[in-house]
């Protein structure tokens, strides 16, 4: 594990809301990529005077999502397809459902900050499998 190296890349940026009608809503959000637990990105979305909103979503999945359609149920990511500069970001879960668009360069420029800080396919030299067992595993076995 590479703790001593431990890095975190944030990025602010907007988030269009697309709601019925067409009608677009600029949300705030804040990228965050922690090296501590490197398979993950984590969004906080501002929802305005309600606070804020988390998601928690994999790497993986937005790289994946900047090229072609990717994911299943709750996180699906995706271009437009009549504007693939655009990312298409849905989410779902049992109290609503969004979608945002956001410009891919954005996204690619977190992504390879991320990458910076923590190569693909080195995820794992960053974690310790035993602290992570011991977050999932109740304590009395």
């Amino acid at each position: 594990m590479m703790t001593n190296d431990h890095s975190t890349v944030l990025a602010t940026m907007v988030f269009n809301l697309v709601v019925p009608a067409g009608v677009v809503a600029p949300v705030g959000v804040e990228l965050r990529y922690d090296s501590r637990n490197p398979y993950e990105i984590c969004m906080k979305l501002n929802v305005g005077k309600a606070g804020q909103v988390d998601w928690v979503i994999a790497r993986d999945l937005l790289a994946d999502g900047l090229v072609a359609e990717a994911g299943e149920g709750d996180v699906r990511i995706g271009p437009r397809l009549d504007f693939p500069r655009l990312i298409v970001i849905a989410l779902s879960s049992p109290s609503g459902q969004a979608t945002f668009e956001v410009n891919a360069d954005q996204l690619v420029e977190f992504l390879n900050d991320t990458y910076d800080a923590v190569a693909p396919g080195d995820e794992h030299r960053w974690m310790s499998v035993d602290e992570a067992l011991s977050r999932l595993l109740p304590h009395n076995l």
